[in-house]
């Protein structure tokens, strides 16, 4: 029988042995690193067999990643590596442990990106535009954007190379490997759903070294909670249609609960408390997973 060890924003780990855990992906929802007082029905299980579905689909090309099997619709298996917080404690020679980074790729200017845009943070030759060019909310970047930030930290915070290195443990050539096999993995990704009436939007990645000190892509990526996806025919129309979480984020942003939140953050205070979700809210977003799987797969739910 599996022993629980933890619970995360969306799934609980169990031990199976020392070189396995089992993820049971819960209806838990997050956002801005709050976990939202409403369950998702079936959100569960739609990123268990849509991460499954792509863990399939980086097999298939040679992207190695820590997944087994689904062992229940919202339930997989997959390998065990170390958690090590004290990034002292990382270096060139430490094999089997996960590494405290997560690799974003952008390719359309939305979100924290188009906060920090309008901020003036990130210019536009940063992205790939002409020096001067002005930049629209839902821009196709001109090529892809990669940032890295913490994993194990409290919040996620940007990094530069250099700070990325001196807390992970990488060698300059493997941090190199590790982006390209994100923009590997992302090409399946893009081509997959573009012809499925869909645009891939932006994605985060995580890593892990076996016991062998090689990569792998570990935890879930390409569902709707990690990545973001518009519509394409709506996006060639002039809208941006939600078909992720995203459709959550930007109901928190209009009540004005994320400015509330990032202002508390930004002073220091104690951070507001943030609302259910109106029922109607719960339905649609329930919705939103269940046809994104369906249409991203080629599998019907039910």
């Amino acid at each position: 029988m599996a022993n629980f060890i933890k619970s995360g924003k969306v799934k609980d780990v169990y031990e199976v042995s020392e070189k396995e855990l089992e993820f049971q992906f819960s209806d838990r929802i997050s956002v801005f690193d709050k976990i939202i007082p409403s369950a998702i029905p079936y959100k569960g299980e739609v990123l268990a067999r849509t991460s499954a579905y792509w863990f399939d689909v980086m097999k298939k090309v040679g992207i190695p990643t820590h997944f087994i099997k689904l062992t229940a619709p919202n339930k997989m298996l997959v390998r065990r590596v170390q958690v090590i917080p004290d990034y002292s404690k990382l270096n060139n020679n430490t094999r089997n442990y996960l590494v405290p980074l997560e690799v974003i790729v952008r390719y359309y200017v939305y979100g924290s990106l188009w906060d920090r845009v309008k901020q003036g943070s990130v210019k536009p030759e940063q992205l790939g535009f002409p020096r001067g060019h002005e930049i629209k909310q839902a821009e196709q970047i001109p090529e892809p954007f990669v940032e890295v930030t913490t994993k194990l930290e409290e919040y996620d915070r940007n990094l530069t190379k250099d700070e990325a290195l001196k807390i992970s443990g990488l060698t300059d050539e493997e941090y190199n490997d590790m982006r390209e096999m994100c923009l590997k993995a992302d090409e399946q990704i893009n081509s997959a759903v573009g012809k499925r009436g869909l645009i891939h939007v932006d994605g985060k990645k995580e890593f892990a070294f076996d016991e062998n000190r090689e990569l792998m892509i570990v935890d879930t990526f390409g569902t709707a909670d990690e990545d973001r996806f518009w519509d394409a025919n709506e996006y060639n129309n002039g809208k941006y249609v939600e078909r992720s979480k995203e459709f959550i984020r930007q109901y928190y942003r209009n009540s004005g609960y994320h400015k509330s939140l990032m202002d508390a953050r930004g002073a220091g205070l104690s951070e507001p408390a943030i609302p259910a979700l109106p029922a109607e809210m719960v339905d649609q977003a329930s919705k939103i997973y269940i046809k994104l799987f369906e249409d991203m797969t080629g599998q019907k739910f039910r």
